[in-house]
């Protein structure tokens, strides 16, 4: 048993995330609001707080989430990750290259979600075609690319996770 469950849930997330250190805080503070404000993990954005716009998809689990509907004591025991650990593992820099080669970033709001999505549609489908691409990634919503950019960065990625693109 861990006692406060505020304490033993942010002190364990706080452990797993780059080493930051947590604090004790509500019951009630979500997943995205405590990797922002007591881990300092400014990657997962707050867009909606309705779960709809997808900005602050992370991984719980190996399973993407909306943040801004789970709360962090929810996550005790859970192996969660952030854009930043993707970014720092070297997981996503092709992905990151391809967005950045592509043109598929603009304001770069949606693009840590975006990579989030993208990342988790190439490890369920190595060669997904581009309606595929679309529907995975249809839960994160740009307002600035108009989406073709992020498809063509998407496929490209595919294509040469598969040795099929230079």
């Amino acid at each position: 048993m861990w006692g406060d469950p505020c304490d033993g849930a942010y002190g364990d997330l706080a452990r797993r995330q780059r080493g930051a250190r947590g604090g004790a805080g509500s019951a009630r503070l979500n997943l995205a609001d405590f990797l922002r404000e007591h881990l300092k993990l400014t990657g997962t954005h707050v867009g909606c707080e309705h779960g709809v716009c997808g900005a602050c998809t992370v991984r719980v689990n190996g399973e993407i989430v909306r943040s801004c509907l789970m709360l962090a004591v929810q996550t005790h025991g859970a192996s969660v990750e952030t854009i930043e650990g993707l970014s720092d593992s070297g997981e996503i820099a092709d992905l990151q290259a391809a967005f950045r080669d592509r043109n598929a970033l603009q304001c770069g709001f949606c693009t840590p979600a975006m990579l989030m999505a993208a990342q988790d549609l190439l490890k369920q489908h190595t060669d997904p075609d581009r309606e595929q691409i679309r529907e995975h990634l249809s839960g994160n919503y740009c307002r600035c690319t108009g989406y073709q950019a992020i498809v063509d960065a998407v496929e490209t990625t595919a294509r040469r996770r598969m040795g099929r693109e230079p």
